[in-house]
């Protein structure tokens, strides 16, 4: 049994992880987060310790240590992006592995400092990609894969939708404040260019169209394919069929015409990444460098409006 602590645990996604340190035999010594409306912590480990201010959980995870002779194992890190990097140096340098949520940072020489800590402390930094684990991404993978074997110069294209409606609560937090975030495509998007980048090879050409508060697209050129992205939380670019049913989100991946459909079968995927983990197959700091090194360009770039190879959708921004 590995002993965890958690940092940002009145998330949304802390749930998760919080499951998955349950249903893997694990147990959460302590928590923090400076919201104390945490109620979820009694579904899933009421005897853990909690902080709502970093010094004192700081104090916890060290004296913890050497009154008890005991030891933190891993500390799951779910606070704002911004905090990740931080978060995680914190986790090494208390001589604990960090397993964090996406984006992993917001730059890569963010990644180029964490593995010089790595190399000091002997620890590990894993990161939650959870798509690499999906079983359609899987089979689309391995599709692919034979295909490349059989045509190395084969080219495909793509079209990627996601649309994931927030109301004005997410302008007024930090998700809303770009340099906390990372902005739309940090915050919503990185994990698909890594599912991307992870299947069709790394970016050649980083194009942007639009980019606004609530809405980022553009073109990639990856090695094996064409890729035109569309990523929005605004209810409004929601196609209306789909608004008729009563949904919010709206997520779609079309390669050569065909839909790949994986909506479902992500219940279980935070689980299944720490499962891996323990196995000796989590995703480090070199699986994570290509997507957070296209976000941050993304990020840094200019948009050049309507022109060359944009989604469909931009006209529902650009007029």
């Amino acid at each position: 049994m590995k002993n965890f602590a958690l940092i940002g645990a009145a998330g949304y996604i802390a749930p998760r992880h919080m499951r998955a340190i349950k249903e893997t035999g694990n147990s959460l010594v302590a928590a923090l987060d400076p919201y104390d409306g945490i109620g979820i912590m009694d579904s899933n480990f009421p005897e853990a310790n909690f902080f709502t201010e970093f010094e004192r959980f700081d104090r916890f995870v060290d004296k913890w240590h050497r009154d008890g002779g005991k030891k933190i194992d891993y500390i799951s890190i779910c606070s704002p992006n911004y905090l990740h990097d931080s978060h995680i140096r914190f986790a090494l340098k208390n001589g604990a592995n960090a397993i964090s949520e996406k984006p992993l940072v917001l730059n890569p020489w963010n990644i180029d400092q964490l593995k010089v800590i790595e190399n000091e402390t002997g620890k590990r930094v894993y990161n939650i990609l959870q798509l690499r684990l999906h079983p359609s991404i899987i089979a689309l993978k391995e599709k692919v894969t034979k295909e490349l074997e059989k045509d190395p110069n084969k080219l495909y294209d793509i079209d990627l939708t996601y649309l994931t409606s927030r109301g004005k609560w997410y302008f007024t937090s930090w998700k809303g404040n770009e340099s906390k975030s990372g902005g739309i495509a940090s915050n919503i998007g990185v994990h698909f260019y890594d599912m991307l980048c992870w299947i069709f090879g790394d970016v050649e050409e980083n194009i942007v169209h639009v980019k606004t508060a609530d809405t980022n697209a553009g073109y990639l050129k990856l090695k094996n394919a064409n890729v035109s992205w569309f990523l929005s939380v605004n209810f409004n670019h929601i196609p209306e069929d789909v608004k008729a049913t009563g949904l919010r989100t709206y997520r779609s991946i079309i390669v050569n015409g065909e839909e790949i459909e994986f909506s479902g079968g992500f219940t279980d995927l935070h689980t299944r990444s720490y499962e891996e983990i323990f196995k000796g197959n989590g995703f480090g700091l070199d699986e994570t460098y290509s997507s957070i090194n296209t976000v941050s360009n993304i990020r840094n770039l200019d948009p050049i409006g309507l022109k060359g190879d944009y989604h469909p959708f931009c006209k529902k921004v650009v007029k």
